[in-house]
C-alpha cells in the first residue's frame, strides 16, 4: 500500500563493472504506480502523489498494466526526439483545467523498470534480475505511451549509451546489482551522469532560509549568461558550508551598491510570477516554485561584474536542469565573455530508438 519510498542511487563517475543490469537514467519524475483494479495511485519520490497531474498516465495504467501491481518507473513527456523537462514541470498546477488542457497537448509517458508486487506477492525481497524477469513478463504487451526500459547487462554498451543517449535527452545511466533486492530509500544501486564546467556571471543571490539580520547567511548564487546582448537567466549555484555563506554575505557586499541602477534583471526584483508570455523555457530569479508555493524566492540583486565557474551536468532548453556547484572564482575573466557559445551541445539522438529497446 502507498506510500512506499523508492529505492535511490549513490552517484559515481565512471560506469561500474561486474554482476551488473545497466538502464538509461530517465530524465523525469520518479514515480511508483500502485494499481488495484480501477484504483490507481501514482506516488512520488517524496510521497506526495502524482495522481491529480497526469490523469492520461492514470487512464494507461489501466489500460495496460496488470490489474493488481505496484511498477516502479519515471514519468517522462517526449517531445519530437527528446525529453522535454521543462514541458514536465509545467504539469504542476493547481488548477484542474489547466492540467486537463496539458495532458491532451503535451501528454506523459510511462517508463516502467522494476516491479515491486503481482497480485498478492510481495517482490521487495527478490533479486533484481527475477523482478527484471517477472516484470517483462507482465508487460510484455505493453504501447505507449507505456513502456519498458532499455536493458543490458554489458558494461560497454552501457558506456555507449552514457554518450549516444543523452542527444535524446536522457541524465546518464543506472547500474542494479542483479543480486540486490527492492530496499526502499536505500542507495543501493549507482548513476553515472554527465558533468561539465562553464564561466557564468553572478547577478545576485537569495538568503539562507536560516539568514538571520544577526547572521546572514546566503543561499544560493544567481547566474547569467548572455546571449544577444542580453543577460539571461540560467539558475543558481549551492550547496555551500555555513561558514562559506557567512563569508559570502561579506565578498558580496561591495557588488550591492547601486546594483539595481542598470541591472539587467531589474524588472523582475519585486516579480513573484512566472515570466512566460513571450519567453518560454525562462524563469525570472524571483518567480513562485511549483514544488512549494510558500517558499521565499525573493532575491538581491548585484552588479553583474563577477565570473564563477559551475559544474553542472545538463541544460534545459536554456536554463541548467539542475543546481550548478561552486568551482571557483574567475576574476580573469570578462562577464562579456560568459555566453552560450561556451557550452556543450551533445549530439542529438532519436528518443524513439531509445524507447524502442
Amino acid at each position: 500500500m502507498p506510500p512506499v519510498k523508492p529505492m535511490l542511487a549513490k552517484a559515481a563517475t565512471t560506469v561500474p563493472e561486474g554482476d551488473f543490469f545497466y538502464e538509461p537514467k530517465w530524465d523525469g519524475f520518479r514515480c511508483i504506480v500502485f494499481r488495484d483494479g480501477d484504483e490507481v495511485e501514482l506516488g512520488s519520490r517524496n510521497e506526495r502523489p502524482l495522481t491529480r497531474y497526469f490523469p492520461e498516465v492514470v487512464e494507461a495504467v489501466k489500460a495496460q498494466l496488470p490489474e493488481r501491481c505496484v511498477v516502479d518507473g519515471e514519468i517522462v513527456v517526449p517531445r519530437g526526439d527528446r525529453l522535454h523537462f521543462e514541458s514536465l514541470l509545467q504539469r504542476i498546477h493547481p488548477a484542474k483545467s489547466r492540467v486537463d488542457k496539458l495532458a491532451a497537448e503535451t501528454p506523459a509517458s510511462f517508463l516502467a523498470f522494476d516491479v515491486l508486487a503481482l497480485g498478492d506477492e510481495s517482490l521487495l525481497e527478490a533479486p533484481f534480475r527475477e523482478r527484471q524477469a517477472r516484470l517483462r513478463e507482465a508487460l510484455a504487451g505493453v504501447q505507449a505511451p507505456v513502456h519498458v526500459t532499455t536493458l543490458t547487462t554489458d558494461a560497454e554498451v552501457a558506456r555507449r549509451w552514457f554518450d549516444e543517449f543523452e542527444g535524446a535527452g536522457l541524465d546518464g545511466v543506472v547500474a542494479k546489482p542483479a543480486d540486490s533486492p527492492y530496499a526502499p530509500d536505500q542507495r543501493l544501486m549507482t548513476k553515472v551522469k554527465h558533468v561539465r564546467t562553464a564561466d557564468v556571471v553572478v547577478a545576485g543571490f537569495r538568503w539562507h532560509k536560516t539568514s538571520t539580520p544577526e547572521k546572514p547567511l546566503v543561499g544560493s548564487l544567481l547566474l547569467g549568461l548572455h546571449r544577444d546582448g542580453e543577460l539571461q537567466h540560467i539558475g543558481v549555484a549551492a550547496s555551500f558550508t555555513t561558514k562559506r555563506r557567512g563569508e559570502l554575505v561579506e565578498e558580496l557586499a561591495p557588488y550591492r551598491t547601486t546594483a539595481l541602477d542598470e541591472h539587467p534583471w531589474g524588472g523582475w526584483a519585486n516579480a513573484q510570477a512566472e515570466w512566460s508570455e513571450g519567453h518560454p523555457g525562462q524563469r525570472m530569479p524571483g518567480a513562485q516554485s511549483r514544488w512549494n508555493a510558500g517558499k521565499d524566492l525573493s532575491w538581491v540583486p548585484l552588479r553583474p561584474e563577477l565570473v564563477v565557474e559551475i559544474r553542472y551536468d545538463q541544460l534545459e532548453g536554456q536554463r541548467l536542469r539542475h543546481t550548478g556547484q561552486f568551482q571557483r572564482w574567475r576574476p580573469d575573466k570578462d562577464p562579456a565573455d560568459c555566453t552560450y557559445d561556451q557550452l556543450d551541445v551533445p549530439v542529438r539522438y532519436d528518443l524513439a530508438e531509445v524507447l524502442g529497446g
